[in-house]
């Protein structure tokens, strides 16, 4: 395990910053990959990266080819955004945004690495969200959408790689305890000061997202199971974390029926 090099993006904290720590302390070398990477730490090598630039991206995998020329044991896709809007008053620059991150994000950095993975036998783990295989519920359209395509892309490269003998796992968080969802309330209350139309629905959701985040978990819990996902002999196509119990009862309520009951909950018109 202490010549085996993985490559983390979203790194810099959170969950992404967890795993890489747990990583590093079990004797991988780890690229730590953000806007603002971590602190340099032993086995941790921090690179500056916006995944939304390709030559960036590209330039940081020529830097990790040069420390770890045998490849990679993984690379792990963390690096994310969200932002709550209604979709026909959200921002077509906000919707570019989270598309470009979340999406094509992953794209880039999977397209960039995979040459090292394949050299170093090893395998992709990109991180969806419970949303991701989830009904999307109003006003996490934009977040929804990202994670659904995080998922076809995902089941796609799978059935691509697998040719090829290589690994790829699908991560699906439940809430956890990050700095992108601890602002919850932030976006909601940027949400409902750019509304004219849903003001007070989005006041309703984001009192019952804020709840939600009450209940995250700890980023340690998810950091294990990627390493799971990362050393296991025969990785699992999905690890589902500790999904929300309300958002999974949610999900498996037929539309006939949730929808009307989401209509009188939530107070919207019929």
């Amino acid at each position: 395990m202490s010549e085996k090099s993985v490559f983390i993006t979203g790194a810099g904290g959170g969950l992404g910053g967890a795993t890489a720590a747990l990583f590093a302390q079990r004797g991988w070398r780890v690229f730590a990959a953000d806007l603002r990477p971590p602190a340099p730490a032993p086995n941790v090598i921090p690179l500056e990266l916006d995944v939304t630039d390709a030559a960036a991206t590209a330039a940081v995998t020529e830097r990790v080819e040069r420390e770890s020329p045998a490849g990679l044991g993984a690379v792990v896709t963390f690096a994310g955004t969200m932002f709550a809007a209604p979709l026909v008053e959200a921002d077509e620059a906000d919707m570019r945004r989270i598309i470009d991150v979340n999406v094509l994000g992953t794209y880039r950095v999977v397209k960039a690495t995979f040459p090292l993975v394949r050299r170093g036998g090893g395998r992709v783990i990109t991180i969806s969200s419970e949303t991701g295989r989830q009904k999307a519920l109003m006003l996490n359209g934009p977040y929804a959408l990202t994670k659904h395509a995080v998922e076809a892309y995902s089941d796609a490269l799978r059935r691509e790689l697998m040719f090829l003998g290589v690994p790829v796992s699908i991560v699906q968080p439940g809430p956890f305890r990050t700095d992108m969802v601890g602002g919850i309330r932030a976006t909601f209350d940027r949400a409902r000061e750019r509304s004219g139309l849903f003001t007070e629905l989005i006041a309703k959701v984001g009192a019952l997202a804020e709840g939600e985040q009450r209940r995250a978990h700890d980023p340690a819990v998810l950091a294990e199971v990627v390493w799971r996902a990362a050393t296991a002999r025969r990785p699992r196509r999905r690890y589902s974390v500790r999904p929300d119990p309300r958002r999974v009862a949610m999900h498996h309520t037929p539309d006939a029926i949730l929808d009307p009951l989401l209509t009188r909950l939530l107070g919207g018109r019929r």
